[in-house]
């Protein structure tokens, strides 16, 4: 079992405070699903994990089984065990999508543990039809000329060739219609055992209709003000957040949508 835990996480942009001492802990084996309003800095708590260099961290740790990541590059992040699926992923010419997971799955892999052609070409053809995408996508370049849904696809297909410890899905639905959210959502309980761990960043409940999470927290001005089951999903949805502002006594100015 792995843990990831983020504790007191203060996060600052050109100066403007976002993130307040932001406390969550996970483990593998469990999907937490994170909602809050515009602006309350959901984003930029995936961003601050995966060491965004826009993002200044102010105070606080996030530890993986105890080790604080904070101090790591980027690409030691990805290949201690951290995956990020962000809402616009960059188009790039001349590495396939082929090309990109091979290296990705062996950058985590010892010299004597690397992956074949042979072996990763079957597996990226078992994902790939769980998916319902075509063979051609294996060999278009990475993200290059992708549609909206494309792109969610192979973030998702990437998740499931790298397979690792924990994903951060800063809100992988946005911009899908439901036959696409259904195949997205298949992928990902497809990948719920005991030795994966998932944060799913979202706005809204119908996500969570097909990937039901163990834990969800609440954000507001930088800060999870509430954790509950997936019934607090659930509640958000019937009463939306000034009910629940109200419930908890919070006095906070909600952002426009």
């Amino acid at each position: 079992m792995s843990v990831l835990e983020i504790k007191n996480l203060h996060v600052s942009i050109e100066d403007k405070k976002i993130l307040k001492g932001v406390n969550l802990t996970m483990q593998t084996g469990e999907i937490h699903a994170i909602m809050g309003p515009n602006g309350t800095g959901k984003s930029t708590l995936s961003a601050a994990i995966m060491g965004h260099p826009s993002y200044e961290v102010t105070e606080g740790e996030v530890l993986l089984d105890g080790e604080n990541i904070l101090e790591m590059e980027v690409d030691e992040r990805a290949r201690a065990g951290l995956f990020l699926a962000i809402q616009y992923p960059s188009e790039i010419a001349g590495i396939s999508n082929a090309e990109f997971m091979r290296a990705a799955i062996n950058s985590r892999r010892d010299a004597d543990d690397k992956i074949g052609v042979m072996p990763f070409l079957k597996k990226l053809d078992k994902k790939m039809a769980l998916l319902d995408m075509p063979e051609e996508m294996a060999e278009r370049y990475l993200n290059e000329g992708f549609s909206g849904g494309e792109k969610k696809r192979n973030e998702i297909l990437q998740l499931m060739m790298i397979e690792p410890t924990f994903a951060i899905l800063d809100e992988i639905d946005s911009g899908l219609d439901i036959d696409a959210l259904q195949v997205v959502s298949k992928g990902i309980n497809a990948m719920r055992n005991e030795g994966f761990g998932a944060l799913i960043i979202t706005h809204y409940q119908r996500l969570l209709n097909y990937i039901t999470p163990d834990i969800v927290h609440i954000m507001m001005d930088g800060r999870v003000v509430k954790t509950a089951g997936p019934e607090l999903a659930q509640q958000l949805e019937a009463e939306g957040y000034k009910g629940l502002m109200e419930e908890l006594g919070l006095d906070i100015e909600l952002e426009d949508e």
